[in-house]
């Protein structure tokens, strides 16, 4: 049995065997540091280069750039997304030249900043865990503190990663048990 590496916690199961289902589905879920594989180095790579992009891009969005946006987002055919206005997640993207001018209108002058809070990686799939610190005009509103807490989720193609799934919220800031309760309950407009 080889030793557990400085800094990471063995597994709560101390048997011996694992499934070779188990074993996969738990090195999928390694952080890509613990991953001790030939393909690491180009591994933290791919990471590295899905960070700069994700920073690309992010900045892109907000000053409503999208057409920049476009170039460096890979959008997988099976996407999902969870907005962070709420309600059920989309499923594929709209990337005609209508809905992307519309999208340039909506988001105007942002300024971003990316906190990469934690990275996973498989040979196939890259998991990026960030806060986008920004700030823009949205929907028409004057420029104010648009900063979510972003999960992105990119699938290894045969030529690059694409983006197959993003959460993102705006609960950046800690909220009240109350104001929590009012969010998942829901509530009428305001008139």
């Amino acid at each position: 049995m080889t030793e557990t590496p400085p800094g990471v916690n063995k597994w709560p199961n101390s048997r011996d065997t694992m499934s070779r289902r188990s074993m996969m589905a738990a090195t999928a879920a390694m952080p890509l540091t613990v991953q001790l594989s030939a393909g690491a180095a180009a591994g933290n790579d791919a990471i590295a280069g899905l960070i700069e992009r994700a920073r690309e891009k992010n900045a892109a969005f907000m000053r409503g750039d999208m057409d920049r946006w476009f170039q460096l987002v890979r959008i997988a055919q099976d996407f999902t997304l969870m907005q962070p206005f709420g309600g059920p997640a989309s499923r594929g993207f709209d990337a005609s030249p209508k809905r992307l001018a519309e999208l340039s209108q909506y988001f105007r002058e942002g300024e971003t900043e990316l906190e990469v809070l934690q990275t996973y990686a498989s040979d196939v799939l890259v998991v990026l865990v960030m806060i986008e610190r920004q700030r823009a005009e949205v929907g028409g509103l004057a420029a104010q503190d648009w900063s979510l807490r972003v999960t992105e989720i990119y699938r290894k193609d045969s030529t690059d990663w694409q983006l197959v799934h993003r959460h993102a919220d705006p609960l950046v800031r800690r909220i009240t048990l109350q104001q929590a309760a009012t969010l998942a309950r829901g509530w009428p407009e305001e008139k």
